[in-house]
């Protein structure tokens, strides 16, 4: 099994982190991106995106980190991870729907700007940005873990980008539940830390 990623890409770190928190056996194949590897023949031929993570596993090559996600978690029998029954399978893909929109329009943008140059309108992201971490405050202020009564691929897909928040410019100083949250998924057996960059709020951290 190989998992194609990149370390500063969040949805690649998403992908990673799961198979180490399941103990999955797979080699880490960094994709260059900065010299355009992700846009060759070669890796076009694995996902037309030209976007990490690309898993292989024996000939099944699947694109995206929540689908990655749900490949691997239903692979390997990880029923606690994602739900079998329907009202904990909808929990489950309810915020996997979150990270990739809201998530990925608030946080993940943010950061996109500070570590990467894109050309979003701050302001803009970063208001997105507390606006999804006020809702995720209040569903954590009651709760240990946002889809269950145990760690899902659902707090597994909303980690990443939100962890490294503040390298956007987005402060966590006002979600005590959320920062609660993360170290509790930082705390898991087989946790994976994302690469930290040491720009945005984290450069004088």
């Amino acid at each position: 099994m190989k998992l194609h990623y990149h370390p500063l890409s969040g949805h690649a770190h998403r992908a990673r982190l799961f198979l180490s928190l399941i103990g999955a056996d797979f080699e880490l194949v960094e994709v260059d991106l900065a010299k355009g590897a992700h846009k060759a023949p070669a890796f076009l031929a694995l996902n037309r995106f030209g976007q990490v993570p690309v898993l292989e596993d024996d000939g099944v090559i699947i694109a995206d980190a929540n689908a990655i996600l749900i490949y691997l978690a239903k692979k390997f029998g990880k029923s606690d991870w994602l739900p079998a029954d329907p009202v904990g399978g909808a929990a489950v893909q309810r915020w996997l729907s979150v990270a990739a929109g809201q998530i990925a329009f608030g946080p993940a943008a943010a950061r996109l700007i500070t570590v990467f140059g894109a050309g979003f309108n701050a302001d803009e992201v970063i208001a997105r940005a507390h606006a999804i971490l006020k809702i995720l405050e209040a569903e954590l202020v009651s709760r240990d873990w946002i889809a269950a009564s145990h760690p899902t691929i659902a707090d597994v897909a909303l980690y990443s980008y939100i962890a490294r928040a503040p390298e956007g410019n987005v402060s966590l100083d006002a979600y005590p539940a959320v920062q609660g949250w993360l170290k509790r998924i930082e705390a898991l057996p087989g946790f994976v830390p994302f690469v930290s960059t040491p720009v945005g709020l984290s450069a004088a951290a």
